[in-house]
């Protein structure tokens, strides 16, 4: 029998998968009650949520303690199931109060809670008027967007032409687009891919009655994806729907169809909870920074459209760009970014440079943050150079990891997300250019001499 002090050093080694494959391989007549919380402990840890409330309510009622009413709670919050989580939390709290953590739990789902049933009222709200509007034509059904000019919805431009639009979607696309999603696409959203499939539009803003971490009463979106899958920003691409899903934890209640400013760390989604697989889904909008908060916007995704409004409505860039201006000329470095430049001896005003480069970047955008243009690639080899310099054996996954500690996520000094596709693409043209090589053993990965000296004499001009 596996004892306590093994379980204890791999749970507080984040080694939970062993917690569960040492108690798994114990005959389940033989777990004892202490076991069986261990294994749903490690489950919760591991994310698999309903897994272990299936342990937990093996407990007989006189076993479920403060403890318990934890474990379950933090299953509840994890699956957004928070009138659950609630009761669970407040359980515990009964059962051993003064506990800070089960208080700011408590006071966690409870504000989830709150935030859910304002969405389901918002809800039930706008689906009230949409019928009332279904009712003033006599129920007759119209094609969407009837009484819509969409002549000049979409924005004209080279980057919305290379990113998002795709050729014409043919009803074989749509098929198998819509298997490899697991949903039916609502018929508005097809006829506007069919009018362009993808793209910009002219109005990227949607009013919200709730706050998100965009602003406090609207979001924005950067761009509405296409039926199709070959480029990156389309439904089934590269950073499509079951990407966001898969990779970014988005959750799996339907289909990513528009990303945002941030770079990934919110989205529109069509949300299919309500509706099932093949019935009309909602409009949400799907906060990362927030715990993967959900905000009602609209009833349908024909609504949605009709509701987006200009950005010159929420106008607010002079003072973005002014706040932006003073992070990146007075804003911290990270710890990480700030022991790099202080290593960096063969550049003199290291950290002087990376400000002003940064500066001409906000100066250019009206706002910090890195993509895929020339100052940004600059930062990016600024970035791994002084990481690569420093530590021995760096690999590429190791960098990728380590990469938002210096300046996507770095406090002060910070853009306030990144794209990964954007940082992994940026190595690899580096790697197929030769610019950065693998070492003697293959392992570790680094700038060449050559590399090194172009961007030393770049950094000269700053």
């Amino acid at each position: 029998m596996i004892d306590n002090e093994q379980l204890q050093a791999w749970h507080e080694d984040d080694q939970h998968q062993f917690i569960v494959d040492a108690i798994l391989a114990i005959d389940e007549a033989e777990r004892t009650l202490e076991l069986t919380g261990w294994l749903a402990r490690a489950f919760n840890n591991l994310g698999q949520y309903e897994q272990a409330l299936e342990l937990l309510f093996l407990f007989p009622d006189a076993e479920r303690d403060a403890v318990w009413h934890y474990r379950a709670g933090y299953a509840y919050a994890n699956l957004a199931q928070y009138e659950q989580a609630v009761q669970a939390f407040a359980e515990a709290n009964e059962l051993q109060p003064g506990d800070e953590d089960i208080e700011d739990f408590l006071d966690y789902v409870r504000g989830k809670l709150e935030r859910q049933e304002q969405n389901k009222q918002l809800s039930a709200a706008a689906r009230a008027r949409l019928l009332e509007r279904q009712q003033a034509s006599n129920g007759a059904a119209e094609q969407p967007f009837a009484h819509v000019d969409l002549s000049s919805f979409w924005e004209k431009s080279d980057y919305a032409d290379k990113e998002y639009v795709l050729p014409y979607p043919t009803d074989d696309v749509i098929a198998a687009v819509e298997k490899e999603l697991g949903y039916k696409l609502p018929q508005s959203y097809i006829q506007l891919m069919r009018m362009q499939n993808g793209g910009i539009p002219v109005n990227t803003c949607f009013p919200t009655e709730l706050p998100t971490s965009w602003a406090e009463d609207h979001i924005a979106i950067t761009g509405i994806m296409g039926i199709g899958s070959s480029k990156s920003c389309s439904l089934a691409g590269d950073s499509g729907s079951r990407f966001m899903i898969e990779e970014w934890g988005y959750p799996d209640i339907g289909v990513v169809i528009c990303d945002c400013p941030s770079a990934g760390h919110d989205v529109v989604m069509l949300d299919y909870r309500a509706c099932g697989p093949d019935g009309e889904p909602e409009v949400i909008h799907v906060d990362q920074e927030s715990d993967y908060e959900i905000t009602f916007l609209a009833p349908n995704f024909e609504s949605f459209i009709q509701g987006l409004v200009h950005p010159d409505t929420y106008d607010t860039s002079e003072a973005d760009k002014a706040a932006a201006l003073e992070r990146v000329a007075n804003g911290a470095f990270s710890p990480l970014l700030e022991q790099l430049c202080e290593q960096a001896t063969e550049v003199s005003q290291i950290e002087s440079k990376i400000r002003e480069i940064c500066r001409q970047i906000v100066e250019e955008k009206g706002y910090f943050a890195l993509h895929a243009d020339e100052r940004s690639t600059l930062m990016y080899d600024v970035q791994f150079w002084l990481y690569t310099r420093a530590n021995a054996d760096v690999t590429r996954q190791g960098y990728l990891d380590d990469y938002s500690k210096m300046i996507a996520f770095g406090g002060e000094f910070s853009t306030g997300g990144y794209a990964p596709a954007f940082i992994s693409d940026w190595l690899d043209q580096r790697m197929k250019a030769g610019d950065i090589v693998y070492n003697g053993a293959g392992t570790g990965i680094h700038f060449t001499a050559e590399a090194v000296a172009r961007l030393l004499d770049r950094l000269d001009n700053y």
